[in-house]
């Protein structure tokens, strides 16, 4: 039994609840009791203690969409590439990157991402993998190293039709083989989904193919308009939007991440809400990759559910809630707007996106979640409560403030530094991989 203590507590359940002085009790990978730090040492004499030190004790984040794969592009200067669009962007530098990638570099992009996420206290991951170059048992490399971290991960591979309909059968078949392992998993840390590229890498016979060795209803994790020229594509080769295509072969759904949705309209709005798939918005990748800004105000207008991601840009949620929030102030000329969309889709959506995959709780603190915690050093320079720890969090926090992160009940990081780790050994690796990999781009 583990008690964190000794910081103030914000539990993000029905109620908000805050405690100044707050405690939550963990017994095993369960949540089990919370409450004053007085009142649970007393209740829990024979409990491990873990100090806040004052900090702020909140639930760990959760990444909607990341990419595993793109890790080892930090620093890489590709000779020749001057993109002027996002499908020079594709084909000049992550197409190039994914084809090369041994099963060895997916591996330590894993590490090296999943060690990122939990320094910045993300506990559940759901990741969008491509390396075209070793499909087969890709996604099991990276789910080995989650389980070896102790991360909590939903994984899919990227089917697509770009190198052929070979490969794209592997990466259907190395889907469903995840999805199957993953079912059969019953410590609920990893799930599988069926992962689709874009509507323009994406043939009607390879959506049927997909649609038709689907093991059970996993849900898919789709790009959805993220650039005005899959739109154009998909009512040129089929005189429909691209929202519209996927409805037709039955994409959509409860169990669907449709990631991006820059550019759709009102219809296609209405048929996200009435299927009830979830959107999942990418500020800082989008305004890198020079693709639009997603239509935040309108989709939470419409009642769909809107979670935040980081499309593999960075691994810090804090970050990504910040760009988010002066983005759609940015984008609409209004500085009133953001206040409330965003901590709608990090603290509140995010959490209904994962609790659609997850067996237990997560996202919150309260008896019988799981214990997916994290401690941030804070210390407030104006009066913290309930109702104003987002603008706290907003102007005072970054990833970098997480001392302690919780997974499943096990303690990962403590006092900032990983435990049972060797990270220096895995990041020399991750350097020299890299390395070769840049090497073989540019030859």
């Amino acid at each position: 039994m583990i008690l964190i203590g000794n910081g103030k507590l914000l539990t993000r359940d029905e109620d908000n609840t805050f405690i100044e002085n707050g405690c939550v009790c963990i017994d095993a990978n369960i949540i089990v009791d919370i409450g004053t730090t007085e009142q649970m040492k007393k209740k829990h004499r024979s409990a491990q203690f873990v100090d806040a030190k004052k900090g702020l004790i909140m639930p760990g984040m959760i990444n909607t969409h990341h990419h595993v794969y793109s890790a080892f592009a930090r620093g890489l200067s590709i000779i020749g590439n001057n993109p002027k669009n996002f499908l020079d962007i594709l084909t000049g530098m992550w197409w190039k990157i994914d084809r090369l990638l041994t099963l060895e570099d997916v591996k330590y992009s894993a590490y090296a991402t999943f060690l990122d996420c939990i320094r910045n206290g993300v506990t559940t991951v759901f990741d969008h993998h491509a390396s075209y170059g070793n499909i087969n048992g890709s996604l099991f490399q990276i789910a080995g190293v989650a389980k070896k971290l102790g991360i909590r991960t939903s994984l899919c591979y990227e089917v697509s039709d770009r190198d052929g309909e070979d490969k794209m059968r592997q990466a259907v078949n190395e889907n469903v083989d995840f999805m199957k392992e993953a079912k059969n998993d019953s410590s609920d840390m990893q799930k599988g989904m069926m992962g689709l590229h874009a509507s323009f890498t994406l043939s009607n016979k390879t959506l049927e193919y997909c649609a038709g060795n689907m093991p059970y209803n996993a849900g898919y994790h789709v790009h959805t308009a993220e650039g005005i020229d899959d739109v154009y594509d998909s009512l040129k080769k089929y005189n429909k939007r691209i929202v519209n295509r996927l409805f037709d072969f039955d994409v959509l759904g409860e169990k669907t991440i449709a990631v991006h949705c820059i550019h759709i309209n009102n219809g296609e709005m209405d048929i996200l809400k009435r299927t009830n798939t979830m959107v999942v918005h990418n500020p800082e990748s989008n305004m890198g990759n020079a693709v639009g800004c997603t239509p935040v105000l309108e989709l939470v207008k419409n009642g769909i559910t809107l979670g935040l991601g980081t499309d593999g840009y960075t691994s810090d949620m804090f970050e990504s809630m910040k760009v988010a929030n002066i983005l759609q102030k940015h984008h609409n000329c209004n500085p009133s707007v953001g206040w409330g969309e965003v901590p709608l889709m990090i603290f509140e959506n995010n959490v209904k996106i994962a609790n659609r995959f997850f067996e237990k709780p997560l996202g919150v603190i309260k008896k019988g979640a799981y214990a997916d915690i994290i401690v941030v050093e804070y210390d407030p320079l104006t009066p913290l409560n309930e109702s104003n720890a987002n603008s706290h969090i907003l102007f005072g926090i970054s990833g970098r403030c997480v001392t302690t992160t919780i997974i499943n009940g096990e303690i990962l990081m403590k006092d900032r530094e990983i435990i049972g780790v060797d990270t220096g050994k895995i990041m020399a690796k991750s350097r020299e991989l890299s390395k070769e990999l840049w090497n073989k781009i540019n030859i």
